[in-house]
């Protein structure tokens, strides 16, 4: 009689509640699969090509969706009884969390009415989704058509966006657009074979019958000549008679529409911590103004310069012997440099990435408003490596003693290391290979930059002070992004500064002020991640003692891919704990 009751019992009771474990696992899955179709763009660069053929829907009632989809799927996470979960588990929820709580904090401001920066937005990006495409077949092509007959709607739509924008008083600065449009001109081409979305054409596979291949070129020609290059004409019309007449007066995120709110978003966001403020970072910024300022000092009696602090930045700006005199050999510079970090890496890191990279010229279209370096990674299914982008526009302003630096921070161990690492993680959500948060990878960096130092890769005086106004730089941001924001600076008064502080030459200096404006918040993400790598390392060289491997040490920082500052302290002190128990 007892198995008969049991068994209605168990007729009756209905499906058993599915464990936190799996709820997490089913939501991030969801999650994810609802991020990949919704940014087809994103889903090509993560080395996803279901969407190869798709460009992203980007009207109100778009944005609208995501955001409401990004608060459900919060509410759902916050719902999970964490405590059930493993370590991994609580890990990936917590890092799910960062992600939907700030996606549902930027929904309330509709920042998709500004889809462009002082050097990059939404006008040139799909170059970094085409160099990320695989055109290894007929059907790669035949997508990528598609998308190229789509593009003009996208197109369309973001010039939409920004009317909505101008309209509620929500757009860039007046002040610095009529450098910014060179950008938008620069996508329209008179012969069509020259526009950077024809690149794939140029050289197609074998396997491809040349009858197809002809017949590809000649839909790729039309699509641009009579589709795509007039969208982009188009847009230039509107930057220039709508955007920049009627872009805003102000500057600073502040002042616009619940602007302070706004900017303090972006300051969380960026800096990864839930109690920054503008006022202390601005406070630190001085703080380590200051400091950097004696050790620059202490170079200058060094070499034995007779002159004053400025009188050496006019010397390091205007002598010859600090400056490539082509292209080429800025590029080859730049690659020996880096070819010589690679071989010290063993001595300082445990795991090292199997994915190569490349040294590369920043496209000519953008050159003349882009930052100094970049890096622009790329998917392990991907057909090329990471590439390490330096800037041979006006070889005049681009320093040879800040080569180092540059190359320590955006190739190895800095961008590339970084991020080819994260690709290879094992046992862990896909959304995890590609997270990016700023303070972690920006902070890891410049913490690169330093650690150069100790790898014995600088080699005279003057790129040690080419590295310490790279640090200064940095330095300078967190003073001039929060002046600009939320303190009332001008431009002139940014550029001043910065001027003032550092070895940047005032091309640079120019260049790198319009991208703080344009871009609120993001300056503040490399100086607060690397004072709070260094502070780890200290702490575990403390507490560690000889016990303490440096190896180890950055293995431990990296090996979980990005993570927020204050989830990297909890693993930093994990790998503590576990090494002293060893």
């Amino acid at each position: 009689m007892l198995r008969v009751i049991i068994v209605v019992a168990f007729l009756f009771a209905g499906p058993a509640a599915a464990a936190p474990a799996d709820e997490l696992s089913a939501l991030i899955d969801e999650y994810w699969t609802n991020e990949l179709a919704g940014n087809p763009f994103s889903a090509t660069s993560s080395g996803v090509y279901d969407y190869n053929d798709k460009v992203p829907q980007i009207a109100p009632e778009d944005h609208a969706r995501r955001a409401a989809q990004a608060a459900a799927f919060l509410e759902r996470l916050d719902a999970i009884d964490r405590e059930e979960l493993s370590d991994d588990g609580r890990l990936n929820a917590d890092l799910l969390r960062f992600i939907l709580k700030h996606d549902v904090a930027f929904a309330r401001f509709k920042t998709w009415r500004i889809p462009f920066l002082a050097d990059t937005g939404f006008h040139t990006n799909f170059n970094y989704t085409v160099s990320a495409t695989p055109f290894r077949t007929e059907k790669d092509y035949e997508d990528y058509l598609k998308r190229l007959d789509a593009f003009p709607g996208y197109i369309e739509q973001q010039i939409a966006n920004m009317r909505q924008g101008l309209k509620d008083g929500f757009s860039q600065p007046k002040e610095i657009l009529p450098l910014i449009l060179p950008s938008f001109e620069a996508q329209v081409k008179d012969d069509p074979t020259q526009h950077r979305f024809y690149i794939p054409f140029e050289s197609m596979p074998d396997r491809i019958s040349k009858k197809r291949q002809k017949a590809m070129r000649q839909e790729a020609q039309e699509v641009l000549s009579q589709e795509i290059i007039p969208a982009f004409a188009d847009l230039v019309a509107f930057m220039k008679d709508e955007y920049l007449p009627g872009g805003r007066d102000t500057l600073g995120a502040s002042e616009l529409p619940d602007g302070e709110a706004y900017y303090a978003a972006r300051v969380r966001f960026y800096t990864s911590l839930d109690d920054a403020t503008a006022d202390d970072i601005h406070k630190l910024g001085l703080k380590e103004v200051a400091r950097i300022r004696g050790e620059m000092n202490d170079i200058i009696e060094e070499v034995g310069f007779d002159g004053s602090f400025e009188d050496f930045l006019e010397f390091l700006r205007t002598d010859e012997q600090f400056y490539a005199k082509t292209p080429q050999a800025l590029l080859e510079r730049a690659a020996s440099i880096s070819k010589d970090i690679d071989g010290r890496l063993p001595k300082f890191f445990g795991k090292l990435p199997r994915q190569p990279y490349s040294v590369e010229p920043v496209p000519a279209d953008i050159a003349p408003n882009y930052t100094t370096g970049r890096y622009v990674g790329a998917s392990l299914t991907a057909d090329r490596g990471g590439q390490y982008w330096v800037n041979t526009y006006a070889l005049e302003k681009r320093p040879l003693y800040q080569l180092t630096a540059l190359s320590l921070h955006e190739a190895v161990p800095g961008h590339h290391l970084q991020n080819a690492l994260a690709l290879e993680i094992e046992n862990v959500p896909d959304f995890r290979k590609d997270f990016y948060p700023h303070a972690f990878g920006e902070g890891w960096g410049l913490y690169s930059e330093k650690l150069g130092v100790e790898m014995g890769v600088y080699k005279t005086p003057y790129e040690h002070f080419g590295r310490l106004s790279y640090e200064m730089w940095r330095a300078c941001r967190l003073v001039i992004d929060t002046g600009l924001h939320a303190k009332g600076w001008t431009r002139q008064q940014a550029m001043d500064y910065l001027a003032s502080n550092t070895a940047l030459s005032l091309h640079n200096v120019q260049t790198e002020v319009d991208r703080y404006i344009a871009w609120p918040g993001q300056a503040l993400s490399y100086k607060m991640g690397e004072l709070t790598i260094w502070e780890l390392r200290a702490k575990a060289e403390r507490e560690l003692g000889d016990k303490f491997d440096i190896r180890e040490f950055h293995d431990a920082v990296l090996d979980g891919g990005g993570l927020p500052l204050e989830l990297l302290r909890a693993r930093i002190d994990r790998y503590i704990a576990e090494t002293k128990a060893q």
